[in-house]
């Protein structure tokens, strides 16, 4: 008998595997069991109803964001490319195999009238946003660079899922270099004796 964190990592992580694959309203809890390996009794044990279930896939999904950008920041050699590394990130996942885009959009789009749901994809927008901006602080530049940097991103990570092309990501860097460049040209003081 496998205990209970064991279980529900189980559960969270094929629901999560198929959720993302085929939507939240085409995964029925059946299927979550066949695929968890696990009796409807015992995931029913764990999450209370589905709702409860994709809240807890989302914050997994989270987490696993939080690690993937800090990963790849942390080999950067300077503020500046911590901030584009974000985009190193995006390139990678984008060219995994079963990419299909943001999970938390993807939730939002079928099920944003869901408050739990809309607030759980509302908060990681946000943290990410805070994440980028503590970047662009760091490297000097002003919040609303970060605001820019963090929609170039989000709108990387949308249009790679629906043309599939993994080079969005390198076009959102290119944008993100020209955004960092001319806000640091744009914070050197002018020196008037040139």
């Amino acid at each position: 008998m496998i205990d209970e964190v064991t279980a529900r990592t189980s559960v969270v992580e094929a629901a999560d595997r198929l959720f993302y694959l085929r939507g939240v309203q085409a995964v029925g809890m059946d299927a979550v069991r066949a695929e968890a390996g696990l009796s409807l009794k015992k995931i029913y044990s764990l999450f209370s109803s589905k709702d409860e279930l994709i809240e807890a896939v989302l914050r997994h999904r989270a987490e696993r964001w939080d690690a993937g950008i800090a990963a790849a920041a942390e080999g950067a050699r300077s503020p500046r490319e911590k901030v584009l590394a974000v985009f190193d990130f995006l390139a990678e996942w984008f060219n995994e195999p079963d990419f299909r885009g943001c999970a938390f959009i993807n939730a939002f789009g079928e099920l944003g009238t869901n408050s739990r749901v809309a607030e759980a994809a509302r908060k990681q927008k946000i943290a990410f946003r805070s994440y980028v901006t503590d970047l662009t602080r760091e490297a000097g530049v002003a919040d609303e660079v970060a605001v820019q940097i963090a929609i170039l991103a989000e709108g990387a990570q949308a249009t790679a899922a629906i043309v599939d092309d993994a080079g969005t990501a390198t076009a959102a860097r290119r944008a993100a270099e020209v955004l960092l460049d001319s806000a640091a040209h744009a914070s050197v003081p002018p020196r008037f004796w040139d």
